[in-house]
């Protein structure tokens, strides 16, 4: 359900930008380095530069925040925090210069989380969504690429902080019982 409200909420604010104040809040992104800037941690996930934008991160956002929320609503909700506030702080203070918007900071974040629960836990609940996630996305790890008009630095700084946030996350695996057999 929360997926759905961002989702929502994402589609409203493009729709209302668009149509009514001609793209006027896409400028509210994170400025590096900029006190304007700052609040941009905050309002980039849900600001995009139009509707295919908006699109290319839609889908990852439900799939990868969807294999997210298997594990529960307590684990989305940090991942989502984590990508938001360590991602975007870290964007706002080492990123190159520009506006930096979008959604695609959390959706690495999600990957980086989905990817790390399956490096620190070993277990088939955290590998098989991590799989999934390698299946249906693996070619995103691209983005880390630095390309003209794209905020690489966002993508990176979210996969980190989803990894961060999965070891904090994690549960350790059953010990393996050690076996003494006599001779």
């Amino acid at each position: 359900m929360a997926i759905g409200v961002a989702l929502a909420t994402m589609w409203a604010i493009e729709i209302i930008d668009t149509l009514v104040l001609g793209d006027w809040m896409q400028g509210g992104g994170i400025h590096p380095r900029r006190a304007d800037g700052i609040d941009g941690i905050l309002w980039a996930p849900v600001l995009h530069s139009g509707f295919p934008h908006l699109v290319f991160n839609s889908v990852p956002f439900a799939a990868l925040g969807g294999l997210i929320a298997i594990r529960g609503a307590r684990r989305l909700a940090a991942v989502t925090a984590a990508a938001v506030a360590i991602g975007g702080g870290l964007t706002w203070l080492l990123g190159g210069g520009g506006n930096h918007i979008g959604a695609s900071g959390v959706v690495f974040g999600y990957l980086g989380a989905l990817l790390g629960a399956a490096a620190f836990e070993r277990r088939p609940v955290a590998v098989a969504p991590a799989l999934v996630a390698l299946l249906l996305y693996g070619t995103m790890l691209v983005g880390f690429v630095p390309q003209p008009g794209v905020s690489w630095e966002g993508h990176l700084f979210g996969f980190a902080a989803g990894l961060l946030v999965s070891k904090s996350l994690s549960e350790p695996r059953a010990p393996t019982p050690d076996y003494d057999f006599p001779i």
